[in-house]
């Protein structure tokens, strides 16, 4: 398995998938749509900034 989809992710963390977008351009994460997917490292960087930031 290569990741999580944008989608899973913002269901595992429990924000908008929206907002999820936005966090992966702030971070240069390379999803254009809920369906992207996203390496481990990827996720693991989008879960420390939303804990840094909550």
């Amino acid at each position: 398995m290569k990741g999580l989809r944008v989608i899973e992710l913002s269901e595992a963390l429990n924000v908008d998938s929206s907002d999820l977008l936005a966090v992966c351009a702030i971070l240069k994460c390379n999803a254009s749509s809920r369906l992207s997917m996203l390496t481990f490292d990827e996720c693991k960087k989008i879960t420390d900034y939303y804990e840094r930031n909550s």
